[in-house]
């Protein structure tokens, strides 16, 4: 039988869906970090600042998490992949221009090494498992992908990929991608955006449950105040 529902409501009844439907998914994006263990291989000893760069679904939340870590020093959100000519948000939003959202991570291997970082990345930013999408957004432009700047860190990525995909842990194949290309800064809006909207319902849905797994994960790297991008 169809009942009718006065507009009114309709209206706040589906509010309520949406508000419960969010609560739901920001705690399954919560359930989904997982606890992984250590790589095997340790990073060797580098003096001075390092850089690495991490695609893993929308920059937002990349950059958010990232800049949270103690002795991280620089999270920049930008694009990786593709040409020059193209790294600008409206045409990496196609999925033509071969770009990943993507956050170049300057850090302190004193204080936090790359064997870290990489872990991180696999428990808490992204789902090594998706295929060109993370949560509600879809497309090339928002593959997991590593960008490595050293041989060594591309060793060490190769091998900790390996490793994961041998413990089963999760069902599906690893699809992160090992890649190179130039990094390019996007621009200066998309910068620092969970810090200066953390009530946004993007924000809230998807990307401070990572943050909130961070903390929970790696108490000892976690820091309150984010290193933010000037």
């Amino acid at each position: 039988m169809k009942v009718n529902v006065p507009a009114v409501f309709g209206c706040v009844a589906l509010l309520f869906a949406f508000a419960m439907a969010a609560t739901r998914s920001s705690a399954l994006m919560v359930d989904r970090a997982v606890e992984l263990p250590a790589p095997s291989e340790v990073s060797p000893p580098a003096q001075g600042l390092q850089s690495v760069v991490f695609a893993g679904g929308c920059f937002w939340g990349v950059q958010g998490v990232f800049a949270h870590v103690k002795g991280v020093k620089s999270a920049v959100a930008g694009y990786a992949g593709g040409a020059a000519r193209t790294a600008r948000y409206d045409l990496v939003s196609t999925g033509t221009t071969g770009h990943a959202e993507a956050v170049r991570v300057i850090y302190d291997p004193a204080q936090v090494d790359y064997s870290t970082l990489l872990r991180m990345f696999f428990s808490v930013v992204a789902d090594p498992t998706s295929l060109n999408y993370q949560g509600p957004d879809q497309g090339p432009q928002y593959r997991t992908a590593i960008f490595p700047t050293t041989d060594a860190q591309r060793a060490i990525t190769r091998r900790y990929i390996e490793e994961l995909n041998r413990s089963k842990i999760w069902s599906k194949p690893i699809v992160t991608r090992i890649e190179a290309g130039s990094f390019y800064p996007a621009e200066a809006y998309h910068q620092n955006y969970l810090t200066r909207h953390p009530d946004a319902p993007y924000i809230r849905i998807n990307d401070l449950p990572k943050v909130t797994a961070l903390k929970r994960l790696f108490p000892s790297y976690y820091r309150s105040q984010p290193a933010l991008v000037s």
